[in-house]
């Protein structure tokens, strides 16, 4: 089974995926970490965020030890970094080869990555609420955060947008459990 978790930043597809995957026993694929992993691996050997081929050719390459991938300089850059035509084709042929029996999390998983996934899940949230989560989960001032997420949004607004045969849960009334035990009943069904 192919579970694919998409949405925007805060929106709490990182937490749901995770969870999801555990509670029904598949394996979690965070492909947003992938691409973070790929602009700290340029970041760190100097590769520019505008030559995709450089870029596609570290496709793979661990991130450099002790790299945080959730810094602040990795959420600026990630979306130079993955706009290559050339990187994303790379990308998405080794996140396929990680797909079997998975729980896929990232923008365009079900629409791109693995349109056949038996369930197909794009949540949302209010702005307000994704800057909240996020500025819990980094540490940081919700207003630092909120202006990053919306130019994360424009950034990556080729990738957003639900496959059309995904269903649209707003999470920004649920709690985490409630989201994912919504999840976790449409993979049933879908079994």
């Amino acid at each position: 089974m192919v579970i694919t978790i998409d949405g925007p930043a805060g929106s709490g597809k990182s937490t749901v995926a995770r969870l999801v995957a555990d509670r029904l026993g598949l394996r979690y694929v965070d492909t947003g970490a992938m691409y973070r992993e790929l602009t700290a691996a340029a970041l760190a050997t100097g590769v520019s965020l505008n030559d995709g081929d450089e870029l596609a050719a570290l496709v793979g390459r661990p991130a450099p030890a002790g790299a945080d991938l959730r810094a602040e300089v990795i959420s600026r850059n990630v979306s130079a970094a993955s706009r290559h035509p050339q990187v994303r084709a790379r990308m998405r042929a080794r996140q396929r080869e990680l797909a079997a029996d998975a729980v896929l999390e990232g923008r365009d998983t079900g629409s791109v990555v693995w349109p056949a996934a038996e369930v197909k899940v794009y949540l949302v949230a209010n702005g307000r609420v994704r800057a909240e989560r996020r500025a819990l989960q980094l540490g940081l001032p919700i207003e630092a955060v909120e202006q990053t997420i919306a130019d994360r949004d424009d950034l990556d607004s080729a990738q957003l947008a639900p496959a059309p045969d995904a269903v649209v849960v707003d999470t920004s009334d649920l709690t985490i459990d409630q989201v994912v035990d919504r999840i976790v009943d449409m993979a049933q069904a879908a079994a």
